[in-house]
């Protein structure tokens, strides 16, 4: 029978979307409009088709699109665990050789192997007849065209090529690529993370993101008593953070006046906890807005003063969401190597002024009692201040 090959199709193979019995339709279509989202941002039309098949997404691409590009797009979609450029032919075993005898006529090897995943059994050779007939095939077809031969090596091939026999076609593709894991964004609902411009918190977006959460990122500045450096960074994290989800916002909010207002009236000591405690109800306020349903932060435990767990534990009880911490038990070394790998650190690193860091005692508190935090709040107008940084808030 004439080989009939297809135009270049990516494979996308997830894990974790495997384990949701049935829920996995649901998150099988998240991540395949993801995906086409992605794609189409990134490469206008360039993906005439995205559906599900057989436990996989595959994207038939309409018009050519560099496959390097293409890479460092899908690499960043959560959900996907490895994808593949692949060539398809008919389910049907002369093709499959040729296509096969093709594809490895574009590699130099010494040593091969063949990776079949029969997904239809009604295919009437198993996944190992396949292997070992193609495997034939490949041999004497190949082996004269290299100098001293082509041999079979299952545990260390030079070139792999795997084969997935599905629905109605067969693909063939020589080189897996690494996805990102986790669950497709927007399948956990919403957040509001509030991004510092430091190391940390582009961290903890990107983890709660993988767990399937989108995101909408809260930075608090005080200009004028600091320069905008700290909302430039910000917004080059936020663009940034940007390639792990769909449609990325990100809210600027005044809080010089509530720095002052705590500065004049409140301990010294407990400054930092007062400022944090006005952070998450800003946080609320942003989240009732965009219909969140937890905050995010950086804190790692026991890395700054307010970071330790009675400082935690005061601070976090003026909200009524929950709080969520995802670098919480990572160190310094941990955190930075995640930013490095995820493009952030180069952005954080550059100086800026951070609104935590004015009009910081000498001497912060360590140990908060809620009594005292809410005693010192008693001289604060707590509802105006709240309510004048969430009318001033800027969007971008």
């Amino acid at each position: 029978m004439k080989q009939k090959l297809l135009a270049k199709t990516i494979i996308c193979h997830y894990d974790e979307i495997g384990l949701k019995g049935k829920n996995r339709k649901f998150f099988e279509d998240k991540l395949r409009d993801n995906i086409k989202q992605k794609l189409d941002e990134n490469f206008p039309d360039s993906a005439a088709r995205v559906k599900r098949i057989s436990g996989r997404i595959i994207v038939n691409l309409a018009k050519p699109a560099d496959e390097n590009e293409i890479k460092e797009v899908l690499k960043n979609i959560f959900g996907i665990a490895y994808f593949a450029f692949a060539v398809g032919c008919e389910q049907e075993m002369g093709a499959i050789k040729k296509t096969a005898l093709e594809i490895l006529s574009e590699k130099e090897f010494g040593t091969f192997r063949i990776s079949a995943q029969r997904s239809k059994k009604e295919f009437p050779l198993t996944s190992q007849e396949i292997n070992a007939e193609v495997g034939e095939y490949v041999l004497e077809n190949f082996g004269e065209k290299a100098e001293g031969g082509v041999r079979v090596n299952l545990k260390n091939p030079d070139a792999n090529c795997f084969i997935e026999i599905v629905d109605s076609f067969a693909f063939l593709y020589l080189e897996k690529t690494r996805g990102a894991g986790g669950l497709p964004v927007g399948i956990s609902g919403k957040v509001v993370v509030l991004l510092s411009g430091g190391i940390d918190s582009p961290v903890a977006a990107y983890y709660i993101l993988k767990r399937g959460a989108s995101a909408v990122f809260l930075h608090f500045h005080s200009i004028p008593f600091t320069s905008r450096a700290s909302l430039e960074k910000t917004k080059e994290l936020a663009g940034i953070l940007s390639k792990f989800q769909p449609e990325t916002k990100l809210f600027l909010a005044p809080f010089s006046e509530i720095q002052k207002e705590i500065m004049k009236k409140s301990p010294p000591k407990l400054r930092v906890i007062l400022y944090r405690r006005f952070m998450m109800r800003i946080a609320e306020r942003v989240a009732e807005r965009e219909k969140a349903l937890a905050i995010v932060t950086g804190e790692s435990l026991g890395q700054v003063a307010s970071q330790t767990l009675e400082n935690i534990s005061a601070i976090e009880k003026c909200s009524e969401l929950p709080i969520l911490r995802p670098v919480i038990g990572f160190d310094k070394k941990e955190i930075i190597a995640k930013a490095e790998e995820i493009g952030t650190y180069d952005v954080s690193v550059l100086p800026h002024e951070d609104c935590c860091s004015l009009f910081v005692p000498k001497r912060p508190e360590t140990k908060a009692k809620i009594k005292e935090v809410e005693k010192a709040e008693e001289e604060l107008d707590i509802e105006n201040l709240v309510a004048e940084a969430i009318k001033n808030l800027e969007a971008e």
